[in-house]
């Protein structure tokens, strides 16, 4: 009970960001235009700060396994969540080619970010948190490479590689090194201060993005029509794929951090940025926006249950 108690009050907190970003932009407080450079901020100040905050010091990333294992994870765990959702999209006829890939690629990602770092820092500790952290390069390599490179229609002008190499992925590539050879111990204590303020900062803000582009989103969405859609991804996301994840977490001897990273990241719903990405590239925006939207509402219910569930299975 009291492990069920924790998660709760992990993820009340990031329900009522998301609500506050819906209200502030239903409202007028946050505008459409103040989105491009907020996100900015966050991809490439703001998370870097909360990467280099959990990993440096990070006794648990001088394991070689938890330097090659979770990112493993995090890619193979993506690339089977497209193909299964791929498969399925065609069987049960979601709708055309269009809508069928967009369908995959919503449903294949789950949130690597801004759900599960928060979980994690208050069920489990900062090792936990900066395996989570290298795990979701894998994740990202995945998206972008196999997610928008093949199953979303590319149309960027960026590389590929470009896409990849991110401020997040710079980061991990950066402080990893960094934690490894000990070089941590050499900076000064207002350095770490300064890091861990901008840090506690990305995970805010990125939650009120993400309710305001629900706010944007819900506006036009069809609620009656395709509710096979929402239905299908919540059966996958919240029910196959979390089953899959704690069966292979207990099945293959993994560091207990990746173990714990698995159970949490069983838990989760679709991804947001799919949404955005399915604007900007040639897929399906209101078939993401149900995916997503319906996965994160029912996921309020489902993630103490999985969690606590693969706690006591792992003997977590």
């Amino acid at each position: 009970m009291e492990t069920s108690t924790l998660i709760f009050a992990a993820i009340i907190p990031i329900f009522l960001v998301i609500s506050a970003g819906f209200l502030a932009r239903r409202v007028g407080w946050l505008t459409e235009e103040a989105d491009h450079s907020l996100m900015t901020l966050v991809l490439n100040l703001l998370y870097p700060a909360l990467i280099f905050a959990y990993i440096l010091g990070n006794d648990a990333l001088r394991h070689p396994s938890n330097l090659v294992l979770p990112p493993l994870v995090g890619f193979t765990t993506i690339l089977a969540g497209f193909a299964l959702c791929m498969l399925l999209a065609r069987k049960l006829r979601i709708g055309n080619q269009r809508e069928c890939r967009t369908f995959a690629f919503s449903v294949g990602m789950y949130n690597y970010g801004y759900f599960p770092i928060p979980i994690v820092a208050l069920l489990f500790d900062r090792e936990t948190a900066g395996v989570l952290l290298v795990h979701n390069v894998g994740v990202e390599i995945a998206m972008w490479a196999l997610g928008v490179g093949f199953i979303l229609s590319a149309n960027d002008p960026k590389s590929i590689w470009r896409r990849i190499f991110s401020g997040p992925v710079i980061s991990i590539l950066i402080a990893v090194p960094m934690n490894w050879f000990g070089l941590d111990e050499h900076l000064p204590n207002f350095a770490f201060e300064s890091i861990d303020m901008l840090g506690q900062c990305a995970i805010p803000i990125g939650l009120i993005l993400i309710g305001a582009t629900f706010a944007d989103l819900s506006k036009g969405a069809q609620r009656v029509q395709g509710m096979h859609i929402p239905a299908y991804a919540c059966i996958l996301r919240l029910g196959i794929f979390p089953a899959a994840f704690v069966f292979f977490a207990w099945l293959f001897p993994f560091s207990i951090e990746l173990k714990q990273v698995m159970i949490v990241q069983a838990a989760m719903p679709c991804a947001v940025f799919p949404i955005v990405l399915a604007r900007h590239f040639d897929g399906s925006p209101e078939i993401a926006l149900k995916a997503v939207l319906a996965t994160t509402l029912v996921s309020f219910a489902t993630i103490p249950l999985w969690i606590s569930s693969g706690m006591r299975l792992l003997g977590l």
